[in-house]
């Protein structure tokens, strides 16, 4: 497989470049060779191909088998992002938010996560989430927030299952309800979230009577049953 998918990259095949380049990147049927997967990567997304401009974005933004340039990381993910790339898509609104490597600017970052959004993208839409729930570039709005920690964690994106759960617990955008919140910061546990545990066993139990935390572990089957993504 390898001999023929090598002849075709070498005669200009897209799809066979960017294959190669995730083969190298993996180790996949080769030794791994960031340069080489490189190499490849660059062939594709000089071809326009979008997945291969966001991995290129990639590489460069980890520094594998390049300088790290983050620059570069950012003009390749534009070009995968504008062909509706929607990894490329989070990325700029990461890069956008953080500042990193360049300014922060909230209202880019928002259009950007909106766009991976728009498309089902997990970690995009807390992140959405996240920007409702702090103000950042929106006007403050907790009920936004939910919806958008809702999006995500129905998809099994661990931190918005915390945070839906933390909204539920202090009734922030929804009504105060702590069978609820215990329900999403168990589910946050179970999917390995470092901060549930804390604020099930010290917010949320010892404000609950016996009778809650049994109708909260009923709560945990019924929403595992009815959507089994909510566990990653």
């Amino acid at each position: 497989a390898l001999k023929w998918r090598q002849k075709a990259a070498d005669q200009g095949f897209v799809e066979a470049q960017y294959n190669l380049g995730f083969m190298y990147a993996e180790g996949e049927g080769v030794e791994q060779d960031f340069k080489e997967a490189l190499m490849w990567r660059q062939k594709a997304a000089d071809q326009g191909y979008a997945g291969a401009q966001y991995n290129l974005g990639l590489m460069y933004a980890k520094g594998l088998g390049v300088e790290r340039d983050f620059k570069e990381a950012l003009k390749w993910w534009q070009k995968a992002a504008e062909q509706g790339n929607a990894e490329a898509q989070s990325n700029l609104g990461v890069y956008y938010y953080t500042g990193q490597g360049g300014e922060q600017d909230f209202k880019e970052a928002l259009k950007w996560y909106q766009k991976a959004a728009d498309q089902g993208h997990a970690k995009a839409q807390s992140s959405i989430g996240v920007m409702y729930a702090n103000g950042e570039g929106v006007e403050l709005d907790f009920k936004e927030a939910v919806k958008w920690y809702r999006k995500a964690a129905d998809q099994g994106f661990v931190n918005a299952q915390n945070n839906l759960g933390v909204m539920y617990g202090f009734g922030k955008g929804t009504e105060q309800d702590y069978v609820t919140a215990y329900a999403w910061a168990s589910i946050a546990i179970t999917n390995g979230n470092k901060d549930a545990p804390r604020f099930k066993s010290e917010f949320l139990e010892p404000k609950m009577t016996v009778d809650q935390i049994a109708k909260a572990e009923k709560l945990i089957k019924e929403m595992i049953k009815q959507n089994p993504k909510l566990l990653n």
